[in-house]
C-alpha cells in the first residue's frame, strides 16, 4: 500500500509575540493580598453597572494596571495598541527577565512607553517584527493578547491542542502560531468571550474591556487575585472521557489526486485523508482534519466502493474503523485515440486500470510509480494480456471531492485528549 504524505504550506509569521519563561518576581502588596471580588458599581460614565466587564475593569483600575480618561470615561470598546498593552503588562505581571534588552528602530528613547516596551520584551511577553521594529501604535488582535499572556507566563497545553480549540466555533480562524498558546490560555481559564462564549474572534482587535478581562484572568491563573464570577469566562473542560461517534455519522475524506481510475473487478488499497474536523455537540474535535483512513476499493455490483479498515489520528493513535463510501458507478472510456496526457492528468491509477490502458492504447508509459496505486509495474505486465485485442474499455472513475464521504457502519468509541 502506498502511504499518502500530506505536505502543508506554512507561512512564516514573525509577529509580536514570543515564548517566555521565568520565575515570577514579588508583586505589589495589593496583588499579594487580594480582596474578595464582588459586584461593583461603575466609576466611569460609559461603563454601566451591568456592563459585562465592569468588575474586570474596576479591579484593574483599583490596582493601577489600567486607567480611565480625564473626561471620566473609560472607552471600553476602544482598541488597544501594542504600546498600551506593553504598559499594562509591565504593571500587572512583572517577572524576571529572560532575555537581554533590544533597541527597536521605531521606539525612541523619549517615547512615552519606551520603558514598558523594553520591559515587556525582556520579560518575554512581546517581541518585535523583522528589521527590528516594534510598531508601537499598531492595534493588537485578541489572539496576540492571549498568546503574549500564555507565552510570557510559560503556559503550555496539557492536552491535545485541536481538541481544546474545537470548543470555539471559529477555531479555524486562529493563526497557526497562536493555536498552542491559545489552547494553553483556554486551559488556564484566561479566555473571556463576550457575547458568545464559543466565539473567539481571534483576529479582531482587542478592546480595552477585553484586555482588562484577559489580564485579570491571567492574574487569577497566577494565584494573585480571586476568581471572578462571569458567565463569559471560558471554563470548558478540554479533556473528555470516552466518546462515541454513532453509526451513520458521515466522515468527509479526500485524496491527493483529482480522480482514481479502476477496473470493475480490481481491489486497490488506498489511504484517504479526513478533509475537515469532526466534532461532537460539545465542540470537542474527535477526528481532526488530516487524520488518515486506510482501507481499499472493492468491487460492488457494477461499481466500486471504498471500505475503511483503520483510522489514524493526527497524534498517532489508531482505531479500527468500519465505514464505507457510496458505490461509485461512473465510468470513462479509453480507446486507441484517447489523449492520455489529458485523461491521466491529476489521476491515480489502479494496477488493473493501468494494464487496461496500456493494452488498449499500446502506451506502456502508463507503468510509472507516480501514477500507480496498490501495485508496481511487475503486476501490470502480468495483467496486460487479459485486455489485449480490446478496442476500448470502460474504467470506473472515483472523484474524491464528490463521492468519497464515508458513513460509519458501527459506533466508533475512543478517548479524546
Amino acid at each position: 500500500m502506498i502511504k499518502l504524505n500530506i505536505s502543508k504550506a506554512t507561512t512564516a509569521l514573525l509577529l509580536s509575540l514570543t515564548v517566555g519563561s521565568g520565575v515570577g518576581l514579588p508583586l505589589c502588596a495589593s496583588l499579594l493580598n487580594p480582596t474578595p471580588v464582588v459586584a461593583q458599581s461603575s466609576r466611569f460614565a460609559d461603563v454601566s453597572a451591568n456592563y459585562w466587564a465592569v468588575n474586570f475593569i474596576n479591579e484593574l483600575v483599583s490596582r493601577g494596571v489600567i486607567a480611565g480618561f480625564p473626561d471620566g470615561s473609560f472607552k471600553p470598546d476602544a482598541s488597544v495598541t501594542r504600546s498600551q498593552f506593553a504598559a499594562m503588562i509591565q504593571k500587572a505581571l512583572p517577572k524576571e527577565n529572560i532575555r537581554s534588552q533590544i533597541t527597536f528602530k521605531d521606539v525612541s528613547a523619549n517615547y512615552w512607553a519606551s520603558t514598558a516596551i523594553e520591559n515587556s520584551y525582556k520579560m518575554g511577553f512581546l517581541s518585535g517584527y523583522p528589521d527590528q521594529v516594534f510598531r508601537p501604535e499598531q492595534n493588537i488582535p485578541r489572539e496576540q493578547v492571549l498568546v503574549a499572556l500564555a507565552n510570557g507566563l510559560n503556559y503550555t497545553a496539557n492536552n491535545n491542542v485541536n481538541t481544546i480549540l474545537g470548543y470555539y466555533n471559529d477555531s479555524g480562524s486562529i493563526s497557526d502560531f497562536a493555536r498552542a498558546p491559545i489552547a494553553a490560555a483556554t486551559e488556564q481559564k484566561m479566555v473571556v468571550n463576550y457575547p458568545t462564549l464559543k466565539q473567539l474572534n481571534p483576529n479582531r482587535n482587542a478592546t480595552r474591556a477585553e484586555v482588562a478581562a484577559f489580564i485579570y484572568q491571567a492574574l487569577v491563573a497566577q494565584g494573585q487575585v480571586q476568581a471572578m464570577n462571569s458567565e463569559y469566562i471560558v471554563t470548558q473542560q478540554a479533556v473528555a472521557t470516552d466518546y462515541r461517534i454513532t453509526t451513520g455519522t458521515i466522515i468527509p475524506v479526500t485524496y491527493k489526486a483529482e480522480k482514481i481510475l479502476l477496473t470493475k473487478d480490481e481491489t486497490v488499497p488506498v489511504t484517504l485523508i479526513v478533509a475537515s474536523d469532526l466534532a461532537n455537540s460539545n465542540g470537542f474535535i474527535l477526528i481532526p482534519k488530516g487524520s488518515e483512513v486506510t482501507g481499499e476499493f472493492r468491487p460492488s455490483g457494477n461499481g466500486t466502493q471504498f471500505v475503511a479498515q483503520q483510522l489514524k489520528l493526527v497524534d498517532g493513535r489508531t482505531y479500527t474503523l468500519k465505514a464505507t463510501s457510496q458505490v461509485v458507478t461512473e465510468t470513462e472510456t479509453v480507446n486507441k485515440s484517447t489523449n492520455l496526457g489529458t485523461f491521466l492528468k491529476n489521476a491515480a491509477v489502479g494496477a488493473g486500470a493501468a494494464a487496461a490502458i496500456s493494452a488498449v492504447t499500446g502506451d506502456r508509459a502508463i507503468a510509472t510509480e507516480e501514477l500507480l496505486i496498490g501495485a508496481g509495474a511487475g503486476l501490470i505486465a502480468t495483467l496486460i494480456p487479459q485486455f489485449l485485442g480490446k478496442n476500448k474499455i470502460d474504467l470506473l472513475v472515483v472523484k474524491p471531492e464528490a463521492n468519497l464521504n464515508l458513513t460509519l457502519n458501527s459506533d466508533l468509541l475512543f478517548r479524546a485528549y
